[in-house]
């Protein structure tokens, strides 16, 4: 079973969004045979590759970084999306910390780098803004040796 991960933002501007829409649709869809996806579901990137994951008949694993996740949602249809993608998971990992912290979610982002052999990262290059954010996650896989497939657009910058 081929086994993909993500990382990215939770921002994605609009003149950059159907560009990574198509770009997730073509890795999703151009392997063989079954799919496990990762993702710790987030708003934006995590949600929209769980999204296309689950329509190309991929098993969906979500990484929960921590028991208080749902509260760091601040948009409610983002948490809408989160608990619908969350109820059609194949599997739950929990990660062992009691509050949304950048360690929660660091270790959700190295355990999906841990666990994929390809880790997709829609990031627009620049630093992380804060620990486990996407720039360190990427860093992570590549320390690995995993291979990691990067989408965006030059030249477009995120909020």
């Amino acid at each position: 079973m081929k086994r993909i991960g993500v990382t990215g933002h939770r921002a994605i501007p609009d003149s950059v969004l159907g560009h990574v829409e198509s770009a997730l649709r073509a890795v999703l869809g151009g392997h063989e045979g079954p799919l496990e996806a990762f993702s710790s579901l987030a708003e934006g990137a995590d949600q929209l590759f769980a999204t296309i994951a689950l329509e190309h008949g991929a098993d969906l694993t979500v990484v929960i970084p921590s028991g208080d996740y749902e509260d760091a949602f601040e948009d409610p249809e983002a948490l809408v999306r989160y608990q619908s993608l969350k109820n059609r998971a194949t599997q739950e990992v929990r990660m062992d910390f009691a509050r949304s912290t950048d360690e929660a979610y660091y270790a959700a982002g190295t355990y999906i780098a841990d666990s994929c052999d390809r880790l997709v990262a829609v990031w627009d290059g620049q630093p992380a803004r804060g620990h486990g954010g996407t720039a360190e996650i990427v860093a992570y896989a590549r320390a690995l040796g995993k291979p990691v497939t990067v989408i965006w657009r030059e030249g477009v910058t995120r909020d």
